[in-house]
């Protein structure tokens, strides 16, 4: 199966990463036989694959970096790089390549402790590869510190080093790094295309995967949580929930406490999945004494409260992104109501729950429905600015029924 396989509906995107990688097979070939350089090279040391959620901006970059490593035989007779088969591409996908390093934070942000341990890697040539691929997958989360680090990087890299980095838009990256990067705009695939690598890949059921891709307007992650977990779907309809009952003040309140109880009950089982397992992990390798009570060795302490302090970070980070979703799934509620208020052609993606959106859009008019939508905007804007929580929803509600 070739590497493009899961990268959906990005036709353009995929032919440049194809032609791209083929020129750079040519140059590694023609450096291991001393042969001088192809001329016009599609190939360069730095990309930025950019685009909305769900995209396939990080698939678009595994999938290009296996290219790179790409080692098939049949190269050698004009076939393609990336035939997905070989120990090249393989391991690449499978996250082990020795020289590919994939970065991706379930933190707030990145620093420049870890940008530089980045930095130093990208120095090394490559041991048993083609290229040294560092695949950045929350470019937008460095911070101004780890950007400027990774300037440098950027602007002199090692000759077999290539950088990719992804990001939501060109905005959300530092505008000296982005000036020195090959910008690719990825466009969210359409529901069918979604649905259709849903039931071809995961074995899910036509109508399910129809329902799921339609329901998350194109974004393939959530739509493969949603068509494969019982769960997700009965927060996704409890959530959906929310705008039939802010009808008062007391109910606005209640609303809103609960979806950020249910966003912190799932980043503490999160929690308890990871948090325990890394924590027992790092004392054994401290040489720790036997049982949660075993005494550390002296001089241990930082190191395992460095690791708490992850740990916290990434709890606030889930319940961050937990409540985002919720936030986009209000979002497309009252985007429904507004197409029919309207009469607009736009396909419904909540059809499950069209009696719900009818009487909404019977209740109310299109400015009001639109001022709705930007109080959820407004919410996941405050919750970006470290407003706390509560305060960021309840305001929301608040205005949902007041708009």
């Amino acid at each position: 199966m070739p590497v493009w396989e899961d990268l959906v509906g990005q036709d353009r995107v995929q032919a440049q990463l194809a032609a791209a990688a083929r020129d750079a097979d040519a140059l590694v070939t023609a450096a291991e036989q001393g042969a001088p350089p192809p001329p016009a090279s599609k190939m360069t040391h730095a990309w930025l694959f950019t685009g909305p959620p769900g995209s396939g901006r990080a698939t678009a970059a595994r999938a290009f970096a296996a290219a790179l490593q790409c080692v098939s035989p049949d190269r050698a007779l004009g076939g393609e790089p990336g035939c997905g088969f070989c120990d090249g591409c393989h391991t690449t996908l499978a996250g082990t390549h020795a020289d590919v390093e994939i970065v991706r934070t379930d933190l707030l942000s990145i620093g420049v402790k870890e940008t530089r341990d980045l930095v130093r890697r990208a120095q090394l040539s490559p041991a048993v590869g083609r290229w040294q691929v560092i695949v950045l997958e929350d470019a937008d989360r460095l911070t101004e510190g780890a950007g400027n680090v990774l300037l440098k990087a950027v602007e002199e890299p090692a000759p077999r080093t290539v950088w990719l980095l992804c990001a939501p838009s060109l905005e959300d990256v530092l505008p000296t790094i982005r000036s020195r990067c090959r910008h690719l705009t990825l466009t969210t695939p359409s529901v069918a295309a979604v649905a259709d690598v849903l039931v071809r890949r995961d074995g899910v059921e036509p109508a399910a995967a129809a329902a799921a891709a339609r329901a998350t307007q194109g974004h393939i992650d959530r739509a493969r949580r949603l068509a494969t977990d019982e769960a997700a779907r009965a927060r996704r309809a409890a959530v959906l929930k929310l705008p039939l009952r802010v009808d008062d003040v007391g109910g606005c309140l209640k609303a809103a406490q609960e979806l950020v109880d249910a966003a912190a009950e799932d980043a503490k089982q999160v929690a308890e999945e990871i948090d325990t397992k890394e924590t027992e992990e790092l004392r054994a390798a401290l040489g720790a004494g036997a049982g949660a009570g075993g005494r550390l060795p002296r001089g241990t302490a930082g190191v395992m409260k460095e690791l708490e302090d992850r740990q916290k970070r990434r709890r606030t980070r889930t319940q961050r992104d937990s409540l985002d979703l919720a936030l986009t799934d209000i979002t497309g509620f009252y985007r429904d109501v507004l197409a029919l208020q309207l009469g607009s052609a736009v396909a419904i993606a909540n059809e499950d729950i069209r009696p719900d959106l009818d009487r909404i859009a019977r209740a109310s008019r299109p400015e009001r429905t639109l001022r709705r939508i930007e109080a959820v905007i407004a919410c996941r804007q405050a919750l970006d600015r470290n407003v706390a929580p509560l305060l960021a929803v309840e305001a929301m509600t608040m205005a949902l029924r007041a708009g």
